[in-house]
């Protein structure tokens, strides 16, 4: 398989940590979304990333979409994403408030770089950043509840891997300090020192208009 996009997007560093996890084998292509549209393109129309090439040729869009499919690969013993309960429930909550947290961080970060200064918005920017931090703390809280090895179950699931680049993301792109939100900060600390967050290191260089 060909997994398409830049390891600075928490969306495309999502999917390439689950893919280490379940021992699945992938080339990357490190294209951007501004550089290399073009190419992305003749994969994915919107031109957006991830995009994931299957070996039938197929190509999958959405990280949301990628991941359901990497579970249906593996089974249901080996899924990220548990399979029903109040784990799936919870897990899928913490999933929904990292990608809301990494989706506004995005937005805060465009509209720095694809902007010019004059024409930036400040109460939108505003109403971003409210809405990001909302959503972090909720997840440091979750990981101050519980701080052993994972945030639903007794090994790491989607949960954590969207939480870690999530946060990984924002705190290296945005510059938010880890003092602010502690217990997430640690327990991404402790995940990124596994060889599949080691392994797909976020590189971060701010994208360029």
């Amino acid at each position: 398989m060909i997994l398409i996009g830049m390891l600075d997007s928490p969306f495309v560093r999502r999917v390439a940590v689950s893919m280490k996890l379940l021992d699945l084998p992938f080339e990357h292509r490190s294209w951007s979304v501004g550089r290399d549209q073009a190419a992305i393109r003749q994969y994915n129309p919107l031109g957006r990333v991830p995009t994931l090439v299957l070996d039938d040729g197929a190509a999958l869009c959405d990280s949301s979409a990628l991941l359901d499919y990497l579970d249906q690969l593996v089974g249901p013993e080996r899924a990220l994403l548990p399979a029903q309960g109040i784990e799936r429930r919870e897990a899928l909550q913490l999933m929904a408030l990292a990608t809301g947290a990494a989706e506004k961080a995005v937005s805060q970060l465009y509209e720095r770089v694809f902007r010019p200064a004059e024409r930036q918005h400040q109460p939108w920017v505003d109403r971003c950043a409210e809405q990001m931090h909302g959503a972090l703390r909720l997840l440091d809280q979750s990981c101050a509840a519980k701080p052993g090895v994972g945030l639903v179950a007794d090994r790491l699931t989607q949960a954590d891997i969207s939480c870690v680049t999530a946060w990984s993301f924002v705190h290296v792109a945005l510059e938010v300090p880890e003092p602010r939100y502690p217990a997430l900060a640690d327990h991404a600390r402790r995940c990124e020192s596994l060889p599949a967050f080691a392994g797909t290191r976020l590189d971060f260089s701010p994208p360029s208009a």
